[in-house]
């Protein structure tokens, strides 16, 4: 299991960008996290006041960073060095509506790897219901030195 503070080492998102809360299981080739979705995610002011829906692209963009810790602790030497950066998405599905209140596990799993190409398949379900799923392409590329 892994909390928040260790997975910003993996990531570089911070709030309110960053959208996993807890890594549940970890493999070298596949991830189960957690996004607790609460009713103070700054999105919901405008997406939509009256009837909060998380936006598909943040459940998206959540399977993504759950890839990228996969990926930044099972793949990369130095992490710290390194950004993964989305380059393709395919087959995205929404199949039911994510509000405040619920629980978003997400599982990704490793399709391919060719030097610094990526592709995944990752799902969201929420109480045991698939919610979400896509299939995506990433690249890991050097982080410019400054």
């Amino acid at each position: 299991m892994m909390k928040i503070e260790e997975i910003k080492n993996f990531l570089p998102h911070r709030y309110p960008f960053l959208l996993v809360d807890r890594v549940l299981e970890l493999e070298e080739e596949r991830i189960l996290t957690l996004k607790n979705v609460t009713v103070n995610e700054e999105f919901f002011n405008g997406h939509f006041p009256g009837a909060p829906i998380m936006p598909g692209v943040l459940q998206l963009e959540a399977l993504a960073q759950s890839g990228c810790i996969m990926l930044m602790n099972s793949k990369v030497d130095n992490p710290s060095d390194y950004l993964i950066v989305f380059t393709g998405i395919k087959n995205a599905k929404f199949r039911k509506q994510v509000v405040p209140g619920d629980q978003l596990i997400m599982e990704v799993v490793l399709e391919g790897m060719r030097r610094n190409f990526i592709t995944m398949k990752g799902t969201g379900s929420v109480d045991g219901k698939v919610v979400c799923e896509l299939e995506a392409s990433a690249a890991l590329i050097p982080k410019e030195k400054t």
